[in-house]
């Protein structure tokens, strides 16, 4: 099927999210709940599958494709964005979380990417949503987040998100990195991707990093993310009342307030 030719802005800093401009006709895909506005030429239609095989395949092709997304924790379903108008319209899809929104240009990339399975965000229509599992055990019992990863394939133009900073590394031939498994956003095919242990029992139990590291050897391009959703996550749970007290309570304001109204109580000023 032929890639949608996509033209693109990406606005804001923080919270960013991406516009795309489509001509008549032109359609872009978008996990659910990603888009955040929308000029009214374009027409919404949620279909089974990735969105890459409603114009053909059949029954078995739109089954196959829903049940990869099953896997990766996805939903059955993706929004194809269609313009209907005779004009160009535009389309919005908005980042779930603090971070940077990364256009990939599959074709320039060989075709292939593979990126962590909430990574992607929306596509031109064409690209195809797939799995990619990592063959090695090791990778599956202990990598984490990064055993089932989502695979794009086709030669347009595809977004992935990515949490706080982001970085791209190119690795040589044999070049190695280790990095966090929540860390690593995305990487070409030629990279290769195993589990390392981190070596000392101490440093495991105490050093807050865990018992694995992700090696990546090149040759090939990595992505990096400095916050990865895992990890803002446990610091908001963290931080939260975990007894269903008011948000005041570890603060200062919080602590003065209570401290005040008991000593008025156990002073007997009442008035």
């Amino acid at each position: 099927m032929a890639m949608d030719v996509v033209d693109f802005e990406i606005k804001g800093s923080e919270m960013q999210f991406v516009e795309v401009e489509l001509d008549p006709g032109e359609a872009a895909i978008g996990e659910a709940g990603s888009m955040m506005c929308m000029d009214p030429g374009i027409g919404m239609d949620s279909v089974f599958g990735d969105g890459s095989a409603q114009q053909g395949g059949g029954l078995f092709g739109k089954l196959l494709g829903a049940g990869k997304r099953l896997i990766t924790g996805e939903s059955l379903f993706t929004t194809v964005y269609t313009n209907r108008a005779a004009t160009r319209q535009r389309v919005a899809f908005a980042a779930p979380y603090p971070g940077k929104i990364l256009p990939m240009n599959l074709r320039q990339l060989g075709g292939t990417l593979i990126c962590q399975k909430d990574a992607f965000l929306c596509a031109a229509r064409g690209v195809s949503l797939g799995i990619h599992f990592q063959q090695k055990l090791s990778v599956g019992f202990f990598g984490g987040e990064g055993f089932i990863m989502q695979k794009l394939e086709g030669d347009g133009l595809a977004f992935v998100h990515a949490g706080g900073t982001v970085v791209r590394r190119e690795l040589q031939a044999g070049q190695t990195l280790l990095v966090d498994t929540g860390c690593l956003v995305a990487l070409t095919p030629g990279v290769n991707f195993e589990i390392q242990y981190v070596g000392k029992i101490k440093t495991a139990l105490f050093g807050g990093e865990g018992l694995f590291f992700a090696k990546v050897t090149g040759p090939g391009t990595v992505w990096l993310q400095s916050l990865p959703f895992s990890r803002l996550a446990s610091r908001v749970f963290a931080a939260a009342p975990q007894r269903g007290g008011s948000r005041e309570e570890g603060s200062v304001l919080g602590g003065l307030a209570g401290g005040a109204v008991l000593g008025g109580l156990l002073g007997g000023d009442d008035e």
